[in-house]
């Protein structure tokens, strides 16, 4: 699991769950009219609450991080885990709103006469709000660009190291910088370059670090229209060689690849 893959909703996602399971230790009912020092039940005191709400809300939480931490989330019945998990939050937050409205369900119905019972204890309305804001976050991370955002900014990296060289970075070593003027093009009276044969390594390239905005497939130098990896935003990758408007990038474990599509890159 990359943690690095994960949003700032993630993260507003696992601090509700913390909020939940904190609330799930306090009190279930408040009564004005109740005795002085009298030991109120926590949301653990009642299984529909505890199964329908915490149990269901936490799991839900974790099903979101986890679906979205993985590199490729399973199915469950043809559904993602995320989605399984957005739909646990939701029951969570409509079971927790039932019963702060009526926190104590159908025994307020006994006895002769009429009577309030008692009322939501603070416990159970934090459990409310943590359910919402959870809820809220995992179905609107997908579409809000603020809540899309990494969670852990990806650290700076150090100065490519040898057999790369520590030269300077800087000049046109990278996609979308000046060039100078023919660089890259065919001269008048040479021949232009055939279509589809591989474009030669950029003269003066200075290697450097990168991430991706949004995950990128790495595909084969010999041009195989297969990926053999995926490049994850949150990562940083190294930069060996530039190839026309694509990349040479080698990855953690030492494989090296091409990156066709260079925009949006962020440079170390």
């Amino acid at each position: 699991m990359n943690i690095r893959s994960l949003t700032r909703g993630d993260g507003v996602v696992i601090g509700a769950a913390v909020l939940l399971f904190i609330a799930s230790f306090l009190d279930f009912y408040s009564s004005d009219g109740a005795p002085e020092g009298l030991d109120m039940p926590s949301l653990w005191g009642s299984g529909p609450v505890l199964m329908s709400v915490v149990l269901a809300g936490v799991i839900g939480a974790a099903l979101v991080v986890v679906g979205r931490g993985l590199p490729q989330a399973p199915k469950v019945a043809g559904l993602d885990l995320g989605q399984f998990g957005v739909a646990f939050t939701v029951f969570a937050a409509w079971s927790a709103l039932g019963n702060v409205f009526d926190p104590a369900s159908a025994a307020n119905n006994f006895g002769s006469g009429s009577s309030d019972g008692p009322d939501a204890g603070i416990g159970l309305i934090l459990a409310l709000v943590a359910t919402l804001v959870m809820a809220a976050a995992a179905i609107a991370t997908p579409l809000v660009p603020a809540l899309k955002g990494a969670l852990i900014p990806a650290p700076r990296p150090a100065a490519p190291q040898p057999p790369y060289g520590g030269q300077p970075q800087g000049g046109y070593g990278y996609p979308g910088a000046p060039q100078p003027a023919g660089y890259g093009q065919p001269q008048p009276g040479q021949p232009g370059q055939p279509y589809g044969q591989p474009q030669p390594p950029a003269a003066d390239f200075s290697p450097f670090w990168f991430a991706v905005p949004v995950p990128r497939p790495l595909f084969a130098e010999d041009g195989s229209p297969t990926p053999i990896a995926e490049l994850a935003p949150g990562t940083w990758y190294l930069a060996v060689e530039q190839r026309g408007p694509a990349l040479v990038a080698q990855t953690q474990d030492g494989r090296r690849g091409v990156l066709q599509d260079t925009t949006g890159i962020q440079r170390g």
